[in-house]
């Protein structure tokens, strides 16, 4: 299953960076994880200064 960013993302944009497959983009008001390009590598929520980012359900 493929990351999720929460809502308390303050798009700082650490974690679009760090994505070896380029599966961030901005989003509504939020950065967002594209579940098809995602590879569970987890990257991303090491990234996350505030804790948003967590493996999806």
């Amino acid at each position: 299953m493929a990351y999720v960013i929460g809502d308390s993302c303050v798009a700082c944009g650490a974690c679009e960076a760090q994505c070896p497959v380029g599966a961030i983009s901005m989003g509504d008001g939020k950065f967002e994880i594209d579940a098809d390009k995602c590879i569970d590598c987890g990257s991303c929520a090491g990234q996350c200064p505030v804790g948003a980012i967590s493996e999806g359900e």
